[in-house]
């Protein structure tokens, strides 16, 4: 199974209210976070059978925005085991309902995401010490319970490949 674990993209500044920031939504930064990565998976030629998300709005708005880049066209899955405060067993709950699936991209939070990563790329049980950054990507090929890093790219690399492309891709117009 190809496993791609994206941590949700900007969304300001933390609510002190848990209420409130379960629903605090993706700012500007983090809707164009969604679009360079979204077109990079889709350069890439990425695709996946289901996108599981956490709860939270900036969650399943990062799954949506990435999701529509992509062309996906299947139901948006939510899932408990991506909430921020899920552990490890949550999410290898979450790994063997989804199984049979050749290629799943799930959504949620730090610190857990990232351990989670970290726990499925290391041999030894032990967690591998990787941090996601917001609206970052990263793609594990799974083998029963762990999985091999293939890549992570942030949305601030992206964005400069993309800047460097589109540079490039003008016409010179100096004169010698």
């Amino acid at each position: 199974m190809i496993l791609y674990f994206l941590r949700h993209a900007s969304a300001g500044e933390h609510l002190a209210t848990p209420k409130k920031d379960e629903k605090r939504a993706l700012d500007k930064e983090g809707i164009e976070q969604c679009g360079y990565i979204g077109r990079a998976l889709a350069a890439l030629d990425a695709q996946v059978d289901a996108i599981v998300s956490g709860p939270l709005k900036r969650c399943t708005q990062t799954a949506s925005l990435v999701g529509n880049e992509l062309g996906y066209e299947g139901k948006l899955q939510i899932d408990p085991g991506l909430r921020p405060e899920a552990g490890l067993a949550d999410f290898r709950k979450l790994l063997e309902k989804y199984s049979r699936q050749e290629a799943i991209m799930v959504v949620g939070h730090n610190p857990n995401l990232s351990q989670f990563l970290g726990a499925v790329i290391s041999d030894s049980g032990c967690e591998a010490s990787l941090e996601l950054k917001k609206g970052a990507v990263a793609k594990v090929e799974m083998r029963r319970a762990s999985g091999t890093l293939q890549w992570c790219v942030t949305p601030k690399v992206l964005r400069t490949l993309y800047d460097a492309a589109v540079e490039s891709s003008r016409p010179n117009t100096s004169r010698k």
